[in-house]
């Protein structure tokens, strides 16, 4: 492999996605789909693509990433993540704008426990008088 390339990982909830940024013409591939084909929504599909749209890398580099773990939301928090430390590899100079933006900070909120006597994390059960 000649071609430059960076590979990173991003996290996000129970996610975690292993993305590889090749030198292309803007493919996103996630888990062998189509970025359109693998996320439904278009809220997704944007929040993928915002590292790229903050750098105006749209166009520069091919993504291939592979995501496992958590729900649709998560992988694309991860995915994001891990495009963004990716584009740091590749240059530097992009820090800023990313640090701006948050796309670098592995937003670290994850699903409470369940405790003993309760039904769910805090969710109590029914009180009945009688």
């Amino acid at each position: 492999m000649s071609e430059i390339q960076s590979i990173a990982t991003g996290r996000r909830k129970e996610s975690v996605a292993r993305v590889r940024l090749i030198p292309g013409s803007g493919q996103i591939t996630v888990n062998g789909k189509d970025l359109d084909k693998y996320f439904g929504m278009d809220t997704l599909k944007l929040m993928v693509r915002q590292p790229l749209e903050a750098t105006e890398t749209l166009d520069r580099f091919d993504v291939i990433a592979r995501v496992h773990g958590g729900g649709f939301s998560g992988q694309a928090g991860a995915v994001r993540h891990g495009i963004a430390r990716a584009l740091v590899q590749v240059e530097p100079s992009y820090r800023a704008v990313l640090k701006r933006h948050g796309y670098l900070t592995r937003d670290s909120r994850m699903k409470e426990r369940k405790k003993y006597g309760l039904k769910k994390a805090r969710r109590a059960p029914q009180f009945s008088k009688r």
